[in-house]
């Protein structure tokens, strides 16, 4: 390194110095306070933007008489809409609506609620994990320190001499400290003075502990050397228990994790196999018309599973490490992990949201009440470049009674949704819609009079 390079790193460091002691700058101010404002800020714009969280259209009973007139209003209105735009041979009318692609990809607050977490916590578990490292490091090397000292002055040399002779070698993680006490020493401060500095300095309670230890043993008399052998055979042993329980508590992370993975895969299977089948007549019949089929189980889950990884993630550092903020790295590492789980295999493709679903047949049909219709109702759905869309789940139902069987149907490899449909028991018309994504078909069908 040239003597230009180091002129200058050591006026960068002493203006740094100058500045931390001037405005008092603590490093929580950087893995804190800087994170935190960088992801409320990223929530305030994302909302100012137009993101928001996925709004639920319900379609369960209403609890009042003027939301009841405010539905057969709607009603009505979607009815005198599609009847018409009826073709003129008949064969009923179907009508694609929903969100445009650019109004879909914002109901998205979720996710980036998500994204916010991980800008707040990831610094900040950063700085604890290589602090907590370093300051291991220290204390190994702190241990190491105090066999040399003792060394030392087996050989005739005092404490302080052996501090200033010390400061001359490497002592790894501490080397800057002594060479601190040590000029300290060389100024005129007493040997306890500058090692309760270097102590105070290097932020461990074990330092601390066995810094008195030592100094009390330099003022004592006696057998000194001895004393501060046993103080660093000692300080190894206690690091040493600390390793042990450390290494003895990491299975517990493993059950954590575990159990993490059971939950996402748990939670995979019931709303990839269950869900759809208990969604469909038979959710109508445990429930009735509660407005449970229009839940979005989905996106339930994945909330669940990201306050679990959090909450998680925090539990494991209190559990093995003894403080919470020590969990947050297991935090991290749980949420972005369930994230991909979650959003690869638990929440719909992003890419549903720009389907298109059409009518294939089925659509204006004439029956009796209660009874299911001659044909069954067939829809296509496609991506937007007129591709079958296979695995897609196509939520079916009719307005304003019957029944649908059933009434989530996935998609084969040829894009085609196909349901039963038995219309109420009034004469009139009703509608049945199909929801694929933020995509919406309507065709109607008509009820004829028994008479």
């Amino acid at each position: 390194m040239s003597r230009r390079s180091v002129a200058l790193r050591m006026r960068i460091d002493r203006y740094m110095q100058i500045i931390r002691l001037r405005y008092d700058i603590k490093r929580e101010y950087f893995t804190v306070a800087i994170p935190v404002i960088a992801a409320i800020t990223l929530l305030i714009a994302a909302a100012l933007t137009g993101h928001t969280f996925v709004i639920q259209e319900g379609s369960g009973t209403s609890a009042g008489s003027g939301e009841d007139a405010a539905r057969l209003a709607a009603y009505q209105a979607l009815v005198e809409e599609i009847e018409g735009g009826e073709d003129s041979d008949g064969t009923g009318s179907m009508e694609a609506e929903g969100k445009t692609p650019e109004d879909a990809s914002k109901d998205d607050l979720d996710h980036i609620l998500v994204f916010a977490v991980l800008i707040a916590i990831i610094p900040y578990s950063i700085d604890t994990y290589r602090q907590k490292r370093l300051l291991k490091r220290r204390e190994v090397a702190y241990s190491e320190f105090l066999f040399k000292l003792s060394e030392l002055m087996r050989g005739g040399i005092d404490p302080i001499r052996g501090v200033i002779d010390l400061s001359t070698t490497d002592l790894g993680a501490i080397t800057e400290n002594v060479r601190g006490a040590a000029s300290a020493m060389i100024l005129g401060h007493s040997f306890s003075d500058a090692m309760n500095d270097m102590a105070k300095a290097l932020k461990s309670n074990l330092i601390t502990k066995y810094t008195k230890l030592v100094v009390q043993a330099a003022y004592t008399g006696g057998a000194v050397a001895d004393l501060i052998l046993r103080t660093s055979e000692d300080m190894r042993a206690v690091i040493g228990i600390e390793r042990e329980k450390e290494g003895n508590l990491k299975q517990y992370i493993v059950i954590f994790y575990l159990a993490q993975g059971i939950i996402v895969m748990l939670t995979y299977i019931l709303s990839s196999s269950l869900l759809p089948l208990i969604q469909g007549m038979g959710m109508e019949l445990l429930f009735g018309n509660a407005g449970v089929t229009e839940i979005n189980f989905e996106r339930g889950f994945f909330h669940m599973i990201m306050l679990n990884a959090l909450l998680g993630g925090i539990i494991i550092g209190q559990i093995t490490e003894g403080e919470m903020k020590h969990g947050l790295k297991h935090s991290v590492i749980l949420i972005i992990a369930c994230y991909i789980a979650s959003t690869t295999l638990i929440l719909p493709s992003p890419a549903v949201g720009e389907m298109r679903i059409e009518l294939v047949s089925g659509g204006g049909q004439e029956g009796f009440g209660g009874i299911p219709l001659v044909e069954q109702i067939v829809f296509n759905v496609t991506d937007l470049e007129g591709s079958p869309a296979p695995d897609v789940y196509v939520k079916v139902s009719i307005s304003p009674d019957g029944s649908v069987n059933p009434r989530i149907v996935k998609t084969g490899a040829d894009g085609l949704a196909t349901v039963t449909v038995a219309p109420g028991m009034d004469e009139g018309v009703y509608v049945v819609e199909a929801v694929a994504g933020d995509t919406v078909a309507r065709t109607s069908v008509r009820v004829l009079s028994g008479d």
